[in-house]
């Protein structure tokens, strides 16, 4: 009786095993493909409750302020970690346990895994599959590439995605044509797009576009040089 179970058990393990092998194989060649190509759509684009719109624009048509812009602000350990920042997490854990409210401390990469595959929430189990496909777009892409694509996935408004299609939506003109403090307006959006507006910002958001400018400056406009060649 034993014996059978653990055949069983066995046979249960193998199967699983061989889907969790084949569905690694599909996701790599799905990445392997867009390493070179623009994504035609996301997971959030397509669960979005909105009308979509968004255009793709290649990372070498952009002032280098705008990537420089949302690094700033949003993972400033962007050149350095590989896709999971550990340090961050670490700091966000011993702020929690000192009191203060717990923190993402989501990478770009993760945040461009998410828009691409997964779905908005929290839970164990989306975090995971999150790490586990940033690690994959680090080996896969490289840093150019991932930080081309977040700027052309990530949400800036009610269905705008990408900072082309938030450019023309908010300041009427080609991303191409953004001035430094556009970039940092544009970049302030991202934690929570469907709520502001970069023309009519409160007061707060207005010191936080300066607190990204300012942060732009520390880091210098050769700070994102060295990912720019690989």
């Amino acid at each position: 009786m034993a014996k059978r179970k653990s055949s069983f058990l066995s046979k249960v393990w193998s199967k699983v095993w061989r889907i969790l092998l084949a569905l690694m194989l599909f996701v790599g060649l799905i990445l392997l493909m867009f390493r070179f190509v623009p994504l035609p759509t996301t997971a959030f684009m397509l669960q979005s409750p909105y009308p979509v719109t968004q255009k793709w624009i290649g990372i070498d048509k952009l002032p280098s302020s705008m990537p420089l812009a949302v690094v700033a602000s949003e993972d400033q350990r962007f050149p350095e970690h590989f896709g999971v920042d550990f340090t961050a997490i670490i700091d966000a854990v011993e702020q929690y346990s000192d009191g203060d409210g717990l923190r993402g401390a989501s990478t770009i990469t993760q945040q461009t895994a998410k828009n691409i595959f997964l779905w908005s929430g929290r839970s164990f189990i989306r975090k995971a599959l999150e790490a586990t496909l940033a690690l994959s777009l680090e080996a896969i892409w490289g840093k150019q590439r991932i930080l081309e694509v977040y700027l052309n996935v990530a949400e800036f408004g009610k269905g705008i995605y990408g900072v082309e299609a938030a450019s023309q939506h908010y300041f009427g003109k080609s991303a191409r044509y953004l001035t430094k403090h556009q970039t940092a307006q544009l970049a302030v959006l991202l934690p929570s797009p469907k709520t502001r507006d970069p023309r009519s910002l409160t007061a707060s958001l207005s010191q936080r576009v300066m607190w990204i400018e300012r942060q732009m400056n520390q880091l210098g406009n050769d700070y994102l040089t060295p990912i720019f060649k690989d």
